[in-house]
């Protein structure tokens, strides 16, 4: 015992179990993992990790996406320049999967649009990913985006936001073709569009042509020529709608799979067709400021009426507001309305629209990130950037 306990200790050898802490262990990663970290940035600070050791001087070049947002710059300028490098000095043998472009300040002249253009066109085959977000004449911007969507026949996701000059003005909503041949499309994401009837139809129908689509977003869109936005397609499973024009009073939903309805803005529009009852998780978040505020509140109890088999609604607290201005809304036998409820959230406020981008971004393909935070109820200001 006491030969033990005078035994002098000596420390055990743990170099060999040990590392450095100043050693770079990221970099030890391969390639193809640190390619999808990078590709979760945008691409001014992806360029930037070339700084970090050797192992990382040429990693940007290979990313197989590009982010390319004008709030990264400080003026258009920059913007321009960087993004005419980084188009020359990618490497043209990774494939390209996603392209998200923002540019919401005056955007003249329209060079740094046209390299993004042509660089998507020159990777129509893989690209997967598009986003295009610009404020500038659309009868010279769009088709020329048009032509480029045409010839990208893999895109899975498409988000599209062309905003007019002088906005708060006279500016008009860009013409969305009456057909669009994307095969693969999933997901869609349109800000600012008019939708037009095909010819000798009482109503306009812009989505038809997508078999697969399983998410649509349109935001601040009207209708020409017609009353009715109609929405069908067998595979839609996500809808969200905000803040679109009161030039049309009605939504036809021909949507069999269609499980959620995501509502933002004044509700002016009365919902019908064949697939309300398909349709189990509501979110609403209604705005009362219309100069038709009278008709606010019968609208939106008539989605009530109409929404019988839903098991999930979330409203805001306006939305309560309005619906208390209807006249004996208690002897409208509520229950019986509402006989499959299974979840009532009541929030103050819930800003749908940014959380349904941010979800269908994350749930979208493993190898491509596309970011979109911007809330559409602060519509960009004609202010440089």
């Amino acid at each position: 015992m006491s030969s033990l306990a005078h035994e002098k200790m000596i420390p055990p050898d743990n170099k060999r179990g040990r590392r450095d802490n100043n050693e770079d262990r990221l970099s030890d990663l391969p390639d193809c993992v640190l390619l999808h970290i990078l590709s979760f940035l945008n691409s001014k600070h992806a360029v930037q990790t070339c700084v970090l050791s050797p192992r990382w001087k040429h990693l940007w070049k290979c990313i197989p996406t590009l982010i390319l947002h004008s709030s990264e710059f400080s003026n258009a300028k920059k913007l321009g320049i960087f993004v005419t490098k980084i188009l020359n000095l990618r490497d043209t043998t990774p494939s390209l999967h996603t392209l998200d472009f923002e540019r919401l300040g005056s955007f003249e002249p329209q060079r740094t649009l046209k390299e993004i253009i042509n660089y998507a066109c020159s990777h129509n085959t893989q690209l997967k990913k598009l986003g295009i977000c610009v404020k500038g004449d659309s009868s010279i911007i769009f088709p020329r985006i048009s032509s480029c969507i045409s010839s990208c026949q893999a895109l899975t996701s498409l988000k599209l936001y062309i905003y007019p000059k002088g906005l708060y003005s006279n500016g008009k909503r860009t013409l969305f073709p009456k057909y669009l041949n994307l095969p693969a499309l999933t997901s869609l994401d349109l800000t600012y569009f008019t939708f037009c009837a095909s010819d000798n139809a009482d109503h306009a129908e812009p989505f038809s042509s997508f078999n697969c689509l399983n998410n649509l977003i349109i935001s601040s869109c009207t209708v020409t020529d017609t009353p009715i936005l109609r929405i069908s397609s067998a595979t839609l499973v996500n809808l969200t709608m905000s803040y679109n024009s009161s030039d049309f009073p009605k939504f036809e939903l021909f949507a069999p799979s269609l499980y959620t309805i995501t509502f933002e803005g004044v509700p002016h529009q009365r919902l019908c067709g064949s697939s309300l009852s398909s349709i189990k998780q509501v979110n609403i978040e209604a705005d009362i400021f219309s100069n038709r505020f009278e008709e606010l509140p019968f609208v939106l109890f008539s989605w009530q009426q109409d929404l019988i088999n839903i098991k999930s609604l979330t409203v805001a607290a306006t939305d309560l507001k309005i619906l208390s201005l209807v006249p004996d809304l208690f002897k409208a036998k509520l229950p019986s309305l509402l006989c499959n409820l299974k979840t009532l959230k009541v929030c103050s406020r819930l800003t749908w629209l940014t959380k349904i981008r941010l979800t269908f971004d994350k749930s979208s393909n493993e190898d491509t990130v596309e970011k979109s935070q911007a809330n559409t109820r602060s519509l960009p200001q004609d202010n440089g950037l």
